[in-house]
């Protein structure tokens, strides 16, 4: 099986990314353009996030995952401890997050260290979830093989029986990470592929360098 993709050709020429006009604060840069996405641009969840992990096998692994919160310190997503993906982040808790926003042409890049959240944070963004999203954290143990179908939907019925009328204690094994950024790269596509790159790169003195890369 073979497929030419030689000729797929887009020009960008949505935008503009001018290094003597950014903030100092790369957060603050962050703040503008999801706001700006999130409100002019036809992104169904603009706050869908790629992650990639060093796997226990030595691999890169990427996946989506959602933002749920963003503040100076990083970036908080939540997910299963024991999963893939929280196994690799035990072992090596490098990441790199990174969003495409392409109805804005633009990506952000993030580096940076993730650890997890006090519990008393993720227990308290457990109970403002949908009852069917907590049961469904506890129906599934995430990564695992399983033999079908079935076996998650008979698992989820069987707790919707053991919890009726009863409250959902969020499970230890489910929570939050944050993500601490120590380099982070936004992207602005630009006509001729002469895209604009502008990194921050944080300094020992907390304050961040920032550069134009070339495309």
């Amino acid at each position: 099986m073979e497929k030419d993709l030689g000729k797929y050709r887009k020009s960008y020429n949505k935008g503009e990314l001018l290094l003597e006009e950014v903030p100092e604060n790369p957060m603050e840069l962050f703040q503008k353009w999801f706001y700006e996405v999130d409100t002019h641009f036809n992104e169904d969840e603009a706050n869908a996030m790629t992650i990639s992990t060093i796997g226990l096998d030595g691999y890169p692994k990427s996946r989506v995952v959602l933002l749920k919160r963003y503040t100076y310190e990083g970036f908080i997503f939540y997910t299963n401890y024991t999963s893939e993906k929280g196994k690799a982040i035990e072992a090596n808790g490098n990441v790199c997050l990174s969003f495409f926003w392409h109805s804005a042409e633009r990506q952000i890049i993030i580096k940076g260290t993730a650890e997890k959240i006090a519990e008393n944070l993720s227990d308290g963004y457990f109970e403002s979830r949908p009852r069917g999203s907590q049961l469904g954290a506890l129906a599934s143990n995430q990564s695992e093989v399983i033999s079908d179908r079935q076996y998650l939907e008979n698992k989820l019925s069987e707790l919707e029986k053991e919890y009726e009328g009863k409250d959902i204690l969020r499970p230890n094994t489910w929570g939050g990470y944050i993500v601490k950024p120590l380099e982070i790269e936004f992207w602005q596509g630009r006509p001729n592929r002469l895209h604009d790159r502008i990194r921050y790169k944080l300094q020992e003195d907390y304050n961040w360098q920032i550069n134009r890369l070339s495309p």
